[in-house]
């Protein structure tokens, strides 16, 4: 586990890709700080200065494909 604290601009599937070299472990980082207010875990841009916990995840190989929830 370890903690990260969100910069302006930030969006989840870019933390989940710098934590996990795949964007598609978001689920797990929200899953992770179930405290955040709902309207937080369903923008595409995140405000600066958030403190998430970054869970220990077994990441598998997968290809990357399709968009986030909040690009389509």
């Amino acid at each position: 586990m370890r903690i990260y604290i969100t910069k302006e601009g930030d969006r989840w599937d870019w933390i989940s890709y710098i934590h996990y070299g795949h964007p598609d472990y978001y689920k797990e980082i929200i899953k992770a700080n179930p405290r955040l207010p709902e309207e937080v875990k369903k923008v595409s841009k995140l405000p600066g200065g958030i403190k998430l916990v970054i869970p220990d995840v077994k990441v598998e190989p997968k290809p990357i494909e399709g968009l986030p929830p909040w690009k389509k």
